[in-house]
């Protein structure tokens, strides 16, 4: 074991060289002028500076409003981002209390803008399903705020208090339309058309084929029905939606006899004292029309003799569960199953903003200063998921197990935490990496692709 002298060098060093993406693609986006013409300031830091300082913040995996402090004296975090200055913890906090419900739309422009861009022409990949269609997934999630006084916070229904936003998600790839902070209490289904209105137009923006709403049941509601099928008349695309069947107070036990008794039930068994059968059954919904592709639902009903440890039970169990689609008619009931099953893809995304962002506990006592962190967090999600995507899926990126999409915490590690020298030499500053940095090839070239754009 070698004991080493510990030395501080006079070099400008970073471990977070990764934050030099994320100042190329603000810069390709041209941020600047999204922000400062229309929140001008008269004195102090601009506003471009302040949000261009979060943004970076929350790319590290940090939302809390005193990590800036860690920064200030960065030479490096200025020059990535193209900051003037770094706003102190009281400034960041203060601005974004003072502007948060202005800088609502504002983040949505950003994230619009992000999303539609081009790396060498071409545009992103939000990755489609095997049958053609794009998925759009929303979803809630549960954020633990407990043991705090924060506004809104209230009992979510995974049984903390805490908040729920509303995720929409497009693409396979986990690229994020929209994260709206909701008060912890808020049904699913409430007030989810208003983000439908923004959401949709969006995505039928960015993708050219048809697109497929996937939710879950606590959106089974003929209103979100109607916008899903508005919103898809309105943008003049195929726009079908899949959404699991709340059956509230069916009968089960008497839809189940009924498929007992009937002779032409087909039933499968899967393992025995367990079987199931599978039917549909078109709908009429008031404002759901689709001339060419009807509303149907997809039944499945599950009976149990034999419980999963081998034990036989006195009566049958039936468990009835059901989809409601407008997708077409080549697509069989086992098929529309087995596309809402890889709706359950979208939890992957939720934990990605809690656990690898550290987004589980909001930075602000106040709920639309959360509201506006939600907004910026999407935008952030998606400057990393793009240099992910664009690099470390490379054939001489770091050695990985393949994969179609690597996790935000995946990024961090090999691409956001990356140790580096600034250097002024002949007129140039130049990002210097390590010689055994296995990283440098990838770093580089994606890099480039950002600085010629």
């Amino acid at each position: 074991m070698t004991d080493f002298l510990i030395k501080r060098l006079p070099y400008d060093l970073s471990s977070h060289a990764g934050l030099a993406f994320i100042g190329q693609y603000l810069k390709r986006i041209n941020i600047n002028a999204l922000i400062d013409p229309a929140f001008p300031v008269r004195s102090g830091i601009a506003n471009s500076c302040i949000l261009k300082s979060y943004l970076g913040l929350m790319c590290l995996g940090k939302n809390d409003f005193d990590a800036i402090e860690n920064f200030r004296g960065n030479a490096f975090f200025m020059r990535a981002l193209g900051l003037q200055a770094v706003p102190s913890s009281p400034t960041l906090r203060q601005r974004l209390d003072t502007h948060a419900s202005d800088w609502f739309d504002l983040a949505a422009q950003i994230n619009q803008a992000l999303l539609s861009s081009r790396i060498e022409g071409r545009a992103i990949d939000f990755g489609a399903l095997n049958c053609g269609y794009t998925p759009v997934d929303l979803d809630t999630f549960a954020m633990d705020n407990s043991n705090t006084q924060k506004e809104l916070v209230g009992r979510t229904y995974a049984g903390v208090d805490g908040y729920c936003p509303l995720a929409v998600y497009l693409g396979r790839l986990g690229y994020c339309l929209e994260l709206a902070l909701r008060p912890g209490v808020q049904h699913s289904a409430r007030e989810s058309e208003y983000n439908l209105e923004r959401a949709l137009p969006l995505a039928a923006s960015l993708v050219k084929g048809p697109l497929l709403v996937r939710a879950d049941a606590g959106f089974c509601s003929v209103k979100l029905m109607q916008e899903i099928c508005g919103q898809g008349a309105a943008c003049g695309r195929e726009m079908a939606f899949l959404i699991k069947w709340n059956p509230r107070k069916t009968p089960v036990e008497t839809v189940a006899a009924g498929k007992v008794a009937d002779a032409g039930t087909v039933w499968q068994t899967l393992r025995p004292g367990k079987r199931e059968c599978v039917w549909q059954d078109m709908l009429n919904l008031v404002d759901v029309c689709n001339p060419v592709n009807p509303a149907r639902r997809v039944y499945r009903l599950t009976e149990r003799t034999i419980d999963k440890h081998g034990n036989a039970l006195l009566l049958p169990e039936y468990v009835l569960e059901g989809w409601t689609t407008t997708l077409p008619a080549r697509f069989q009931a086992q098929d529309v199953i087995a596309l809402y099953c890889d709706h359950a893809t979208h939890e992957q995304f939720h934990a990605e903003f809690k656990s690898d962002m550290d987004l589980e506990r909001l930075p602000s006592g106040k709920f639309d200063t959360n509201y506006v962190v939600c907004r910026l967090a999407a935008v952030a999600m998606n400057l990393l998921r793009l240099i992910g995507q664009n690099t470390l899926n490379e054939p001489d990126a770091p050695v990985r197990h393949p994969a179609q999409r690597r996790r935000i915490k995946t990024v961090l590690q090999e691409m956001m935490f990356k140790a580096a020298r600034m250097i002024r030499h002949a007129g140039r500053w130049v990002l210097g990496l390590g010689v055994g940095d296995s990283g440098f090839a990838v770093f580089d070239r994606h890099y480039g692709q950002l600085a010629t754009a």
